[in-house]
């Protein structure tokens, strides 16, 4: 179990740092390309649109073929795709390296998280899920560094050097032993989640955490570098945020594992209404850094519990692992796309201000639902 928690939390490590590399590079490609806030939030959307694409093929592959070859499928293909993004010049190029990474991130990521859930006791799984999470957290306190770091000493070198050095991932997974799986679940099984009301809501929290990160994550830094921080800068502000939420994720999967889901869930959306509110509103560096640092902390409040919830129910429904995790894909694939492109391009034709009130103004509504239905049952 101590290996495949290992493999797990360093196969998603690779899988965010890659992807929040981008943060602190957003502001350089927007003023060098001419993308604007729109062309931002599309950059910002490729590796969650690819996952998207991807998250129902890695979860058949997971069931069908097994954990380990759909490990070592997304694997090989993000490490390629880590370093053909470091050489592309063009727009075009960019966002299907982006895109791309993000299919095959699925497929690592599905893999990855239906092995380590189907080793895991019932009653430790939110503290492994949450452990596994604190990795990835890890991946996205440095993937700024990364950025940081490309930004000085170049995109081609620094991608190139780091995605040949991830391949060393795709040997210790071949080495992990794995069980295959014993019965094929068909494509429709997957379909049981959209009939199911108490599915849909775990669902949907990992949705909405989704659509707050991606917003953070294109209007933030296109922010921070209007009041004056370079890339290193924007980098070490989301190092923070994602260092103290990774510290988060731990505890409240172990909370989850006590407690349950709902108390972390309503503290999630409680504090994530506040900051989503006062984020538009900085106009200095100083006031609006620290609020960036509180939303990373209130938005991460939702996977964990999230995941474990639907985790848990998901296996009560009869679906195997891997359709499970790839519904977590297909859950927070769109959020994270829509909460991209959709920001950049909401705030783009009105203000920053709009994006971030509606978000406030749906986790608000969230919570005074959840607390309904909890009160009944």
């Amino acid at each position: 179990m101590r290996r495949l928690l290992l493999l797990t939390s360093a196969v998603v490590f690779f899988d965010t740092l890659f992807y929040a590399a981008l943060t602190p590079l957003l502001p350089h490609y927007a003023s060098e390309l001419g993308l604007g806030k729109a062309g931002a939030g599309v950059l910002a959307a490729a590796f969650p649109a690819g996952a998207f694409v991807g998250a129902i093929p890695s979860g058949v592959v997971a069931a069908r073929a097994g954990v380990k070859p759909t490990v070592l499928v997304g694997l090989t293909a993000v490490a390629a795709c880590t370093v053909l993004f470091g050489l592309a010049e063009t727009t075009w190029q960019l966002d299907l390296a982006r895109f791309v990474q993000g299919l095959a991130s699925s497929f690592s990521w599905t893999g990855a998280l239906a092995w380590l859930v189907a080793g895991a006791a019932a009653d430790k799984r939110g503290a492994a899920i949450g452990t596994a999470f604190a990795a990835a957290l890890g991946g996205a306190l440095f993937g700024p560094v990364l950025g940081g770091v490309a930004s000085f000493a170049g995109t081609g070198w620094t991608f190139g050097a780091v995605g040949l050095a991830s391949l060393g991932l795709v040997g210790f997974a071949a080495t992990t032993p794995s069980k295959r799986p014993v019965e094929q679940q068909r494509v429709r099984t997957i379909l049981v989640v959209f009939k199911d009301a108490r599915l849909l809501g775990g669902f949907w929290f990992v949705v909405l955490p989704a659509l707050l990160f991606g917003t953070l994550s294109v209007l933030a830094p296109l922010r921070l570098a209007e009041l004056g921080l370079g890339g290193a800068a924007i980098g070490a502000v989301f190092l923070c945020a994602a260092a103290i939420e990774g510290a988060n994720n731990v505890y409240v999967g172990r909370l989850s594992d006590r407690r349950g889901a709902t108390l972390p869930i309503l503290a999630g959306l409680a504090a994530s209404a506040v900051v989503a509110a006062l984020l538009p509103w900085p106009d200095r560096a100083a006031l609006l850094v620290p609020l960036v640092v509180c939303g990373g902390l209130a938005f991460g409040t939702f996977y964990t519990p999230g995941m474990t919830l639907l985790t848990h129910l998901g296996e009560a429904r009869g679906l195997g692992y891997g359709y499970t995790f790839a519904l977590v894909s297909l859950a927070w694939a769109p959020g994270q796309a829509l909460g991209s492109a959709g920001s950049g391009a909401l705030a783009n034709a009105t203000s920053d201000a709009v994006p971030y009130l509606l978000l406030s103004v749906t986790c608000a509504t969230t919570f005074v639902l959840l607390r309904r239905v909890t009160s009944r049952a």
